[in-house]
């Protein structure tokens, strides 16, 4: 393989584990630490590059700031909406059994789906890269590489980073691992346990559709597009450690490698790759890279 074709899918790799690290890290505090199986996780991904998409060109003309205020516009709409959702639905299925979860999340999938088909339609859309983000930088010979993606592995790993010293080095991320291992025990302590998870659940929703907004520019906007990440982020999951955010990360960071190494050496292949990885490593260490934290 050329050099400058491998560092090209090398950044490609680090790009898509990075962008997977971020639905994965909010599927990870909600799944991992709260104990839902939330399968409407990937329509938030989908409602962030929707929102990215509808609101942007708004955004820009009444409060300006261009492609930041749309992203801060569009994350902290998903946290409200995070919050609403966990008040309204989530607060009742702690205590009920995994099955109820399924059926409920699988309900909200067809809400969401629905009313995206009604407010937006079922066309694919396209979002315009940022203005100083256009370009690309040469990488030697007649390879270039954009900069916008460079711009969406630089802000995974602004918040891979930013969320393991809240969880590891803060008295909120003490609460949060706390409220993991023993909710009776943190509630009899004083801590609001329900607003607390009420905050995590709107954290992982706003990573959700961070994602998603900052995707949308480099994979369109189209229906179902939810779906797929759903199940790569399942996969990071369980591959990282249930409720750890160093397990998801360096999990998204070797699917990030297969999946885009297998799609260049083994495309017959490339499908399944991530799988056989994922069945490897649990023979091996069947809790995951990591332990919760």
């Amino acid at each position: 393989m050329d050099p400058a074709v491998f560092l090209i899918q090398c950044l490609n790799a680090l790009q898509y584990g990075l962008l997977l690290f971020l639905v994965a890290s909010g599927l990870t505090l909600i799944f991992g630490i709260m104990g839902i199986i939330n399968l409407a996780h990937g329509s938030f991904y989908m409602i962030g590059a929707y929102m990215a998409f509808a609101l942007g060109p708004w955004v820009d003309r009444t409060l300006g700031g261009g492609f930041f205020a749309t992203v801060v516009v569009c994350v902290a709409a998903a946290a409200l909406l995070g919050y609403v959702l966990e008040a309204a639905f989530f607060s009742y299925l702690y205590r009920r059994d995994h099955l109820q979860q399924v059926l409920m999340t699988y309900g909200l999938i067809l809400v969401f789906e629905e009313l995206r088909s009604i407010l937006v339609g079922n066309d694919v859309h396209g979002v315009p890269v940022p203005a100083w983000l256009q370009g690309s930088i040469p990488l030697g010979g007649l390879m270039t590489y954009p900069i916008y993606r460079l711009f969406i592995s630089a802000v995974g790993l602004g918040v891979g980073l930013a969320l393991y010293l809240v969880i590891t080095r803060t008295r909120l991320g003490m609460m949060v691992r706390a409220g993991a291992s023993n909710r009776e025990m943190i509630g009899s302590l004083g801590i609001d346990i329900n607003r607390l998870y009420r905050l995590v659940f709107a954290a992982g929703v706003a990573l959700a559709a961070l994602a998603g907004t900052i995707a949308a520019p480099v994979s369109s906007v189209y229906p179902g597009m939810g779906h797929g990440v759903l199940i790569v982020c399942f996969v990071v999951v369980v591959i990282g450690g249930i409720g750890s955010i160093r397990g998801a990360f360096l999990a998204a960071m070797l699917v990030g490698v297969v999946e885009t190494f297998g799609q260049v050496l083994f495309p017959a292949a490339a499908g399944v790759l991530v799988y056989v990885l994922m069945a490897g490593i649990l023979l091996c260490k069947p809790e995951g890279l990591f332990k919760q934290g």
